[in-house]
């Protein structure tokens, strides 16, 4: 039994971050895991620059209601959806994701959640476990599933790796150039005939 495991930033919606980045005029925030690999760090880092400039929860909100899925995605999952069963891992937060989820058909998603306080400052999050990705793929092939998996970032060649079969899609020059051996896709029709192959 199959299943596929897709990373939901920069695969399937754009960036949040770098979509609130740009709300805000904070370039800084433009910083994400295909830039940073140590997602703890990463988030740290992010929440220190939330609370530099007295901005929370409701004001990333508002930024996300604006965001749309990246074209064709919802097309590319429906058809996935129709062949195998599709699981999205992603390190963002319940808090962000739900509202895009919405948009792109309420498939499945595990992520991790953050901590706010009534004010609606983010004081912290609470990863679901460590190395959410890859344990989740060690734990689907566990109960007897073959992961096929494909992302973007660096927080994605573990699970790739992992997998019977991986793929890259719309990553950065650097990340095909340091994996070779993974093949890379920039569109939705070759990204799907590409996993219907490792099905």
């Amino acid at each position: 039994m199959n299943i596929v495991c897709l990373d939901m930033e920069g695969v399937l919606v754009p960036e949040i971050w770098i979509a609130f980045a740009e709300a805000s005029g904070i370039p800084e925030l433009r910083r994400t895991t295909r830039d940073e690999p140590d997602y703890t760090k990463l988030m740290n880092w992010r929440l220190g620059i939330l609370k530099e400039h007295g901005l929370g929860l409701k004001e990333i909100q508002a930024t996300i209601a604006k965001i749309d899925p990246m074209d064709g995605a919802k097309a590319f999952l429906d058809a996935l959806r129709a062949q195998t069963q599709v699981m999205i891992l992603s390190d963002t937060f319940e808090q962000f994701a739900m509202p895009l989820m919405k948009k792109l058909g309420y498939p499945t998603l595990l992520c991790n959640t953050l901590t706010v306080e009534p004010d609606g400052f983010i004081s912290g999050f609470k990863l679901r476990t460590q190395n959410t990705k890859l344990t989740t793929v060690k734990a689907l092939q566990s109960i007897g599933y073959d992961t096929i998996a494909a992302g973007d970032s660096y927080n994605d060649l573990a699970m790739i790796r992992a997998s019977k079969a991986g793929f890259l899609f719309r990553t950065t020059e650097q990340i095909k150039k340091d994996n070779p051996d993974l093949q890379a896709f920039e569109t939705y029709d070759a990204f799907l005939k590409g996993i219907e192959s490792a099905l």
